[in-house]
């Protein structure tokens, strides 16, 4: 017979105390991994792995190893930093587990992310990362880094009327010295040479590639295709050290195309890297002046990038380096600008430059629709000197004013019938004004308003000055859509008519002198504000809302009436006569004439005209008379464009 061995209640329950006593202090030995995992990825997200600790490297030397590692790429990505967390943490067998890390870098649009494996493993009772590139992306190796490469995105482009294109990627010549292809000394006397033929400072540019790594291209100017000078060609086929790179940039269609107003792209300045740098960095592409700089954020589009696995370089051993391997991991593909949209016509635009391209002082042509107020073209001439003379110059009217003060005075109680006295001088405070030099002998008297614009008569406007009131020009200019600044969208005077302080100023602003400026694009929207019976409002950039000015008075059908008829008056029988056959609908017009400086007076020339839905100010700098100098380029204007 067996004997059961009986145990206490007492003794089990000890017993049972041990055991647990045991497990406890088996589960205290062997402390859990996730917190070594954790505090990994956060000091790899900040780039400090300081506090962590590792099985054969102090946190500090693990984080020069990081830092070496990532610094290319996060220097392409602009000083950015990653999002790393823990995605998984492996069960802890024979003292080892294995932490996933989600990896997340700001690379274009669509971030790359990705997951890598970090070993851990417990040491002395405490879990300890085992070190490799592989933490930081799985396929790395000893030895390999991250590094960039980018990718220029594709600048939007400008388009006008209709949507026909204005400014697109063109072909160009890039002429410049090739560094690499000749030593310094012939480098230096190549880009003398190349200076002198392409007429740019020789002592600047050969000291600029003096100065250049043995590896760059210096370039010392771009050309479209046809305007590089034959001897520049020459030398880039003959001398060393002297290359012609093809390429392609942003460009209107001509060299001349609406280039004051459209701007330029080039090479970022060190000052819009100073004040922008999340924006721009040396060498990037960006508008520099004109509409180009202005809308910059929207055509300039994003740069793409390509993250690759490359050999570290040791400092002083590029040349070794020069054939590495380079794994690509990711590409972002650039996103092409967005497309500027403009009312500019190609067409016009090209025609009312040919009629500015033989002008020799600064000249400006600007055509707008009445109908809409869109402006379709604006041409400088080659005597701007690169000024936006046709939307932002400031210059007095002359008589074309005179249309102003035509509405001013139908609202003062006068018709195109009052008769006013047209003298030969008129002296105001001690002033004395006269009309021009060739005004009609036989205009002279009094004559109905109708007449005196017609023929330009100053002295007739200027004895009703009193009549306009303090307030009558200026209240006239901003019904005609002139002397009311506010933001267009692109550089934009439109005109000002200030409170005169002297009679004698009063009775210039009669005559669109004293203090009445106006820009040839204020005064192409007055002839086109006449020509519709309302006021228009000019506009280039359809996405830039534009609305008439608070407060402008509208013109009553009776003063609209009484007003075009007046100015078709000007080319049936007065000033404007030379417009009188042009074929299509009846024309309106005013010649204008201003006088300017001293020690010789000189004189701007003006013409403003109307024909169907289509409003043009001609503006001459220093011209003989409206009718005699801008009036025979608007004449050919309209012609051409009929």
């Amino acid at each position: 017979m067996r004997r059961r061995l009986l145990v206490p209640p007492a003794v089990l329950l000890v017993a049972g105390l041990l055991s647990s006593c045991d497990q406890v202090a088996d589960h205290l030995a062997d402390p859990e991994p996730d917190q070594a995992a954790a505090d990994l990825a956060t000091g790899l997200a900040g780039g400090d792995l300081s506090t962590v600790v590792f099985t054969d490297a102090t946190g500090p030397a693990a984080t020069e190893a990081y830092t070496a590692v990532v610094e290319g790429l996060v220097e392409g990505l602009g000083d950015a930093e990653p999002t790393v967390s823990v995605d998984d943490v492996t069960a802890a067998t024979d003292g080892a587990s294995t932490a996933t890390l989600a990896w997340s870098w700001p690379v274009g649009a669509t971030p790359w992310e990705y997951t890598s494996e970090a070993p851990l493993e417990l040491v002395d009772d405490e879990w300890r990362v085992v070190w490799s590139p592989a933490v930081v992306e799985p396929s790395l190796t000893e030895g390999e880094v991250l590094d960039t490469t980018p990718i220029g995105a594709r600048r939007g482009d400008i388009t006008g009327a209709q949507g026909k294109t204005l400014v697109t990627l063109r072909p160009v010549v890039r002429l410049g010295i090739d560094r690499s292809a000749v030593p310094q000394e012939q480098a230096v006397a190549a880009a003398r040479q190349l200076a002198d033929l392409v007429e740019i400072d020789a002592a600047a540019y050969s000291d600029q590639v003096g100065k250049a790594g043995e590896a760059a291209f210096v370039e010392a100017i771009t050309y479209r295709p046809e305007d590089v000078p034959p001897a520049a060609a020459r030398a880039a086929e003959t001398v060393p050290g002297i290359r012609a790179v093809q390429d392609e940039r942003p460009l209107a269609p001509t060299r001349e195309f609406a280039a004051p107003i459209l701007g330029t792209v080039g090479e970022v300045t060190a000052e819009m890297v100073e004040k922008d740098p999340d924006t721009y960095q040396p060498g990037d592409q960006a508008g520099l002046s004109g509409l180009q700089a202005r809308y910059d954020d929207l055509l300039q589009g994003k740069p793409g990038v390509v993250v690759t696995a490359t050999v570290a370089v040791e400092e002083g051993t590029e040349e070794g380096a020069e054939g590495a391997a380079e794994r690509e991991l990711y590409r972002a593909e650039p996103q092409t600008g967005g497309t500027l949209k403009l009312t500019l016509d190609p067409d016009l635009q090209l025609a009312a430059e040919s009629q500015l391209a033989g002008v020799r002082p600064a000249s400006a042509l600007v055509a707008l629709r009445p109908s809409t107020g869109e402006i379709v073209a604006a041409a400088n001439g080659p005597g701007t000197d690169g000024y936006n003379m046709a939307t932002f110059g400031q210059f007095a009217p002359g008589s074309t004013f005179k249309a102003v003060t035509s509405l001013a005075l139908l609202r003062a109680g006068l018709t195109p019938a009052t008769r006013v006295p047209c003298t030969s001088t008129i002296v105001v405070d001690g002033k004395r004004f006269k009309n021009y030099s060739d005004y009609p002998a036989g205009a002279i008297g009094r004559i109905p308003l109708r007449s005196a614009i017609a023929n330009s008569c100053n002295t007739a406007l200027i004895s009703q000055t009193e009549r306009v009131g303090e307030t009558g020009l200026y209240d006239a200019a901003v019904s005609l859509g002139m002397g009311l600044d506010h933001d267009l969208g692109f550089p934009a005077f439109l005109g000002s008519v200030e409170a005169a302080t002297s009679k004698t100023e009063a009775a210039a602003a009669t005559i669109g002198q004293g203090t009445v400026l106006a820009s040839p694009m204020a005064m192409a929207t007055v002839i086109g504000s006449v020509q519709q019976g309302q006021l228009v409002v000019p506009r280039m950039v359809p996405s830039v809302e534009v609305s008439a000015p608070d407060g402008a008075q509208p013109m009553s059908p009776t003063e609209a009436k009484a007003l075009k008829s007046m100015l078709r008056e000007v080319v049936t029988s007065g000033s404007g006569r030379a417009l009188a056959d042009l074929p299509g609908g009846p024309v309106i017009a005013k010649t204008g004439t201003a006088e300017f400086g001293s020690d010789p007076v000189r004189t701007h020339a003006w013409m403003i005209a109307a024909q169907g839905d289509l409003a043009v100010a001609v503006f001459v700098e220093v011209g003989e008379s409206g009718s005699q100098t801008a009036g025979p380029i608007l004449e050919a204007f309209l012609r051409a464009v009929d």
